[in-house]
């Protein structure tokens, strides 16, 4: 493995490596488009601002990406972003 996959593997299961994170993950992949935080703040016990703040680490890894509409953001899972992680698990 190269230092760059590996630093973009260990970024990947750093992110994914938070309870919550991996919740948040799992929920947008089974949703089918885009939700909003608005929605996903009820599903988790813990406070708004907290809930971006995961958000947030997730996008900048690149697993998650938001589209701004008026006052909220609607989250989603980008399309391929963890195939590269499934496929070095799978091995």
């Amino acid at each position: 493995m190269e230092r760059a996959q590996a630093e973009r593997m260990a970024s990947i299961a750093k992110a994914l490596g938070d309870p919550i994170r991996l919740q948040l993950v799992d929920v947008l992949r089974k949703h089918a488009g885009k939700v909003c935080v608005c929605e996903l703040v009820p599903l988790f016990d813990v406070e708004q601002s907290t809930l971006s703040h995961h958000l947030k680490k997730l996008r900048q890894v690149g697993i998650v990406d938001a589209e701004r509409r008026s006052l909220w953001a609607y989250y989603y899972v980008v399309p391929d972003s963890l195939e590269e992680f499934e496929q070095w698990l799978s091995k």
